[in-house]
């Protein structure tokens, strides 16, 4: 809205102008996204007080004095990223309304499955099953479109990084692909988000990754010389990484230990969904698999424990997800927090190295 007014200003005021620049736009993104969420976050988190978050009586001890504290604070998140996103973007772009679409839908089954557990009071939310099934079907939706709407073959081609040459044209195999990558990492980020700011932070880190790939790929000098695949207009989708790190520097504000607020099912989907739809759209899932290590860590972690229990009736880990075998083994929480944050600025790092090594 704001760019659209911004470009007719222009015309009138030729300082204008310099919103026209992606840049400054996202560097906007970030500090608009920054400020909602240091104006609206104490209001929301006071009417979510009546919602408080249970805590599992066999988790870590530690745990059971957050009993009570808001949660579906992800509503915070949400707010100022999508009106953050429709002031400064470009919304002509069919780019930043998949993002948009995924991250919102996602939103809405976190929030249904948040619900059904504070609201109405039933332990179980939704099913797993139930929950899956929608998220895959969101998942195929966006990837449908994203292939139907693709403007050049790269947009549908499978890059291997560190490597120059090595790429794969997937045709129709995209869409399944594209599904499995924006469910897996909704799905990743939840699971990391057990303790105050383990998830938001990489996540921010992560989406700001994203951002300098979406850049590059969006300019096509920048995309031939740093052999990444050119996807007109992706460049466009800085502005919602913007919104996306100032959003999240703004709820860790309210979820930094001790946590006044837990972000909930409603903020961990749609935050990881948003990333899963960026990373396909830049056509760097490796990449996304290489700067989430910590998502991917905390989700191996759920599916070896589970795996090593039914079939030998024995544990790993003390506890899974990864953060609480950590704890349970006498890490304090602001430990474990704040180096799970090392390792993904020492991935993400990896994971940007990728532009010049191939």
């Amino acid at each position: 809205m704001l760019y659209w007014i911004t470009d007719w200003l222009s015309d009138w005021y030729g300082a204008f102008r310099v919103f026209q620049y992606l840049t400054l736009r996202g560097i906007v993104a970030v500090l608009t996204a920054l400020v909602i969420s240091f104006v609206i976050g104490p209001g929301v988190i006071r009417r979510l007080g009546r919602y408080g978050q249970p805590i599992r009586e066999d988790g870590p001890r530690s745990h059971l004095s957050k009993a009570g504290t808001p949660t579906m604070g992800g509503l915070l998140v949400l707010i100022a990223v999508v009106t953050t996103t429709l002031l400064w973007a470009d919304l002509s772009n069919r780019f930043i309304w998949v993002v948009l679409g995924v991250t919102l839908a996602f939103g809405v089954i976190g929030f249904v499955d948040d619900y059904k557990k504070l609201v109405q009071g039933d332990s179980r939310g939704l099913s797993a099953r139930q929950k899956l099934f929608w998220q895959a079907v969101v998942g195929f939706v966006a990837a449908l479109v994203l292939y139907r709407s693709a403007q050049t073959p790269a947009e549908w081609t499978y890059i291997v990084p560190f490597f120059k040459d090595v790429r794969f044209d997937l045709g129709w195999g995209y869409v399944p692909l594209t599904c499995l990558v924006i469910v897996g990492s909704s799905n990743a980020v939840n699971l990391t988000d057990g303790l105050d700011g383990l998830a938001i932070l990489p996540t921010v880190l992560v989406g700001g990754a994203l951002g300098v790939f979406a850049y590059a790929s969006g300019n096509a000098v920048f995309a031939s010389y740093l052999a990444v695949p050119y996807v007109p207009g992706a460049g466009e989708l800085v502005t919602f990484c913007g919104a996306l790190i100032g959003a999240g520097l703004g709820f860790l504000w309210f979820n930094a230990y001790p946590a006044q607020v837990f972000m909930g099912d409603i903020g961990a989907l749609a935050l990881g969904a948003a990333l899963g739809t960026l990373a396909v759209i830049v056509r760097q899932e490796i990449v996304l698999v290489i700067m989430g290590g910590v998502f991917v860590m905390e989700t191996v972690s759920v599916i070896l424990q589970v795996a090593s229990y039914k079939l030998t009736g024995k544990r790993i880990f003390r506890m899974a997800p990864l953060h609480h075998h950590f704890e349970l083994k006498g890490w304090a929480e602001p430990k474990v927090i704040v180096r799970f944050w090392i390792i993904t600025v020492i991935l993400v790092l990896i994971g940007l190295a990728t532009l010049k090594l191939r």
